[in-house]
C-alpha cells in the first residue's frame, strides 16, 4: 500500500535484543493527511525496523517534510489480543507537483473533428 502525507513527529529509537541474543532496532514515525472523513487530518503510525534502514530514515526525514510511504499491514496475536502495524519498507520525498495534473492544450482543426 501507499500512503502520501506529511512527517507530524518522529518517535525515539526503540533498541533491543531478541531471545537469539541479536540486536534490533526500530523507529516508529507519524504521518499526517487530509484524507480523513470529510477532509479532517488523518493520523498513520508506521514502523521501521531494522539499523540500516532506521538510520537511513532519520538520515533524510525529518518533521514536516512530505513523503510518500509504501507499506504493509500486519496484525499479530498474543494472549488472546490483537496487534496491528503498519510496517514502513520505503520512505521517499513526495514532489507535491505531481499531485496536481498538467492542463495540455487540446489541438485541432476548424471542425472540431480530430485529425
Amino acid at each position: 500500500m501507499e500512503l502520501q502525507g506529511t512527517i507530524k513527529n518522529v518517535l525515539p529509537t526503540e533498541k533491543g535484543t531478541s531471545k537469539e541474543g541479536k540486536e534490533w532496532q526500530k523507529q516508529l514515525f507519524v504521518v499526517a493527511n487530509n484524507d480523513g472523513y470529510e477532509g479532517k487530518e488523518a493520523i498513520y503510525c508506521f514502523e521501521i525496523f531494522g539499523e540500516e534502514k532506521v538510520q537511513n530514515f532519520n538520515k533524510f526525514n525529518k518533521v514536516g517534510d512530505l513523503v510518500d510511504v509504501n507499506f504493509n499491514i500486519s496484525t499479530n496475536e498474543w494472549k488472546e489480543k490483537y496487534y496491528t502495524s503498519l510496517q514502513a519498507w520505503k520512505v521517499f520525498k513526495a514532489d507535491a507537483e505531481i499531485t496536481a495534473p498538467e492542463q495540455v492544450e487540446e489541438v485541432g482543426n476548424d471542425t472540431g473533428l480530430p485529425f
